[in-house]
């Protein structure tokens, strides 16, 4: 049973970081913008990348760090879902979802994962 928990709880943050990288891409590059033609927040994906291997790989301590600094992506994207209008504020509504998942997903991996020793 635990092991089952913890393969969905590292399933479900896998899937919502990925989903994060892939939304910081898009949304920076082309969907909303906020230059024409893409902006310099394009980059804010690189960061989301440094704990992608260690979460694929199951690293309690990696889920640990990340959800720490998942913290600063949902600040952004509450600001941005108060602030800005149309589209960009539905993807910075995604990226609050999406936050928000990886980060329950993560402590209660961090937590489960630590029961088995």
């Amino acid at each position: 049973m635990k092991r089952t928990l913890e393969n969905g709880l590292q399933y479900t943050a896998i899937v919502s970081l990925i989903g994060l990288i892939v939304l910081s891409l898009l949304w920076e590059g082309w969907l909303a913008p906020l230059r024409p033609g893409g902006s310099a927040l394009i980059f804010k994906a690189v960061p989301l990348l440094f704990p992608l291997f260690g979460v694929l790989h199951g690293k309690r301590y990696t889920y640990q760090w990340s959800s720490l600094m998942i913290l600063v992506y949902f600040a952004e994207a509450v600001v941005r879902g108060w602030s800005d209008h149309g589209l960009s504020q539905r993807l910075a509504w995604l990226e609050i979802v999406l936050t928000t998942v990886y980060f329950l997903a993560a402590i209660f991996y961090a937590r489960v994962s630590a029961r088995r020793g």
